[in-house]
């Protein structure tokens, strides 16, 4: 796996997990929610609040879906919500005064380049452009890192993807994605992420999660993402075309201490660690008289056992010590010493 850098996070292995809180729409077109969000990810702790640029006439015919469940056009749901370039430009100012990394979403090409002559350090590509490589070639051209999600699509179809912009030298990530809002979990298929890892070494593999909590991204951090995408919104209440699929900022919180915690557990060693030595002094076994045995006697089997604390000659000795004689006179139920034998 190869690495790279969004503003000055590193992503990659050896680095912490990036964690993108998607804001979407769930501003809906209002740039003080927009701001709150920003505010709300950064006091959770993700690394980057991500929006989408919308241009409808660029993107879609004013016929092409519908918002979630608001039963409206989602070309007119963008008419009337989505957030304007200017808005774009506060934000982004916005996220550089609190100090959290602004991200967005182009849905057009005529999208990317407004954003980046505003200057993204970044573009992140939705689901439903991964296959668009006209537009992805064009977007590749800029030079600066994509992160692509691949819900609904075959490997064959990533595949191509992934052998076209590794041509273009462009920085790349890729997150497993299921495009159910919200998916089923049988269908999430976490392990994918193992076969992306095979099959795209010179991609950062992540995972895009549209399940409503927050186990399946805890899921994807311990079989390796490197990129952990998670939509937000400040009221479940809100209606909106991501309402179903996203979680509050308490939740956001969760999710980043999580993680958090799982990177300092995903170690490979097995050792005694200073901690445990005081419950390993006590907790292991050794052995004890089960009855008291004279000077001179061999020592039985039905003699000796064990029994805590494990300061004294350990179990695992039992067959090493049968059959010696003893030192001296020996009380019942005390621990063995080694000078108890001749």
């Amino acid at each position: 796996m190869s690495e790279l850098q969004i503003g000055k996070k590193k992503i990659g292995n050896g680095y912490p997990v990036y964690i993108i809180a998607e804001g979407c729409d769930n501003h809906m077109g209002d740039v003080e929610v927009a701001k709150e969000m920003c505010r709300q990810a950064k006091l959770a702790g993700a690394d980057c609040i991500k929006f989408q640029h919308h241009l409808p006439d660029e993107e879609m015919l004013s016929d092409a879906g519908i918002a979630g469940k608001n039963n409206i056009p989602l070309y007119e749901f963008l008419k009337q919500h989505a957030l304007t370039l200017k808005q774009h430009r506060e934000l982004m100012e916005y996220c550089k005064k609190i100090g959290i990394q602004y991200l967005c979403t182009p849905f057009s090409l005529k999208a990317a380049y407004e954003l980046d002559a505003m200057g993204v350090d970044a573009f992140k590509i939705g689901s439903g452009e991964m296959t668009d490589i006209p537009t992805l070639v064009r977007i590749a051209r800029l030079g600066k890192p994509m992160i692509v999600s691949t819900g609904m699509s075959t490997i064959e179809e990533i595949r191509r993807t992934y052998d076209v912009l590794k041509q273009a030298g462009v920085p790349l990530a890729f997150t497993n994605c299921i495009s159910e809002y919200p998916p089923k979990y049988e269908d999430i298929n976490l392990k994918f992420i193992l076969q992306m890892e095979k099959h795209f070494p010179d991609a950062i593999i992540g995972h895009s999660d549209h399940t409503p909590d927050l186990y399946t991204s805890f899921g994807a951090v311990t079989l390796g993402a490197r990129v952990i995408e998670k939509h937000v919104i400040l009221d479940k209440r809100t209606p909106g075309p991501d309402q179903s699929v996203s979680i509050d900022f308490q939740e956001l919180h969760q999710l980043v201490d999580g993680i958090r915690k799982l990177e300092e557990a995903l170690g490979s060693v097995k050792k005694v660690h200073p901690g445990e030595e005081e419950t390993r002094s006590w907790a292991f076994r050794s052995l004890v008289t089960k009855r008291p045995i004279k000077k001179g006697q061999r020592i039985e089997e039905d003699m000796i056992w064990s029994k805590r604390p494990g300061t004294g000659i350990p179990a695992y000795r039992m067959k090493e010590i049968i059959g010696k004689y003893a030192a001296t006179d020996i009380d019942e139920n005390v621990l063995l010493k080694e000078d108890d034998f001749c």
